[in-house]
Formats: C-alpha cells, sequence, structure tokens
C-alpha cells in the first residue's frame, strides 16, 4: 500500500513543477490556456482526483499527514487560480506578484509536506 501512496506523491510532485512553468508562461504570454474556475477546484487534477478517490484507504483519510495535504493542495489550487485570473484581466504585475508571493509560499508549503508524507510512508 505504501508503494502506491509514494507513487502518487512523487507523481504529484512532479506535477506540481510542470504548474508552475504553466502560470510563468501564463504571465509571459498575457494569455490564459486553463480554464480559471477548473484550475480553483483542487479535485479537477490528476493527483486531487486521486486525493479524493476510492483507493485511498478510511485509514489512511483518517491521518493527520492526508489532512494537511489535502488542505494544502487546495490552498495551492486557489493561488494557482488567482495568478491566472489576474492574467486574464490583464494585470501582469499583480500575477507577478502573486506568483511570487502567495502562490510561491503556498507551493513551497505544499512540496514540503508531500515530501514529509512520501518520508514517513518510507520509513514505515
Amino acid at each position: 500500500m505504501n508503494d502506491s501512496l509514494i507513487k502518487e506523491i512523487d507523481a504529484a510532485i512532479s506535477a506540481h513543477a510542470t504548474w508552475k512553468l504553466r502560470l510563468k508562461t501564463a504571465i509571459t504570454t498575457g494569455r490564459v490556456e486553463q480554464d480559471v474556475e477548473t484550475v480553483r477546484r483542487c479535485d479537477q487534477c490528476a493527483f486531487g482526483k486521486w486525493l479524493d478517490g476510492p483507493t485511498i484507504s478510511g485509514d489512511v483519510r483518517a491521518g493527520k499527514p492526508y489532512e494537511v495535504v489535502h488542505r494544502l493542495h487546495a490552498d495551492f489550487h486557489r493561488a494557482a487560480a488567482d495568478v491566472l485570473t489576474a492574467v486574464a484581466r490583464g494585470n501582469i504585475d499583480a500575477a507577478q506578484t502573486t506568483m511570487s508571493g502567495d502562490f510561491a509560499d503556498r507551493s513551497r508549503i505544499l512540496v514540503v509536506a508531500l515530501n514529509k508524507w512520501r518520508n514517513e510512508l518510507k520509513a514505515a
């Protein structure tokens, strides 16, 4: 079971890096390629679907690592959507500020939590 969880966490960390690139591209081009409200929802990406999906046991869902990562993942999506909202409104300065501020903070905290959860699973 832990191997499967570790694999999903590793995939989430990789996907997380891809999101950073998407947001930087949106800021650079001034174009939003994704639906902002879909981005805002944490249950629409592959990791979110997995987090909310049927393959995670009740015991894992009841654990603190799952609870923390789930909350931080939602925060990450809200911050990503805020960046895209600013781009869509043509406010590139606000998008850059959000990207380097709130989004960067939430992104870093999520990756730390994912790594911590992965390390705990490996040690178990």
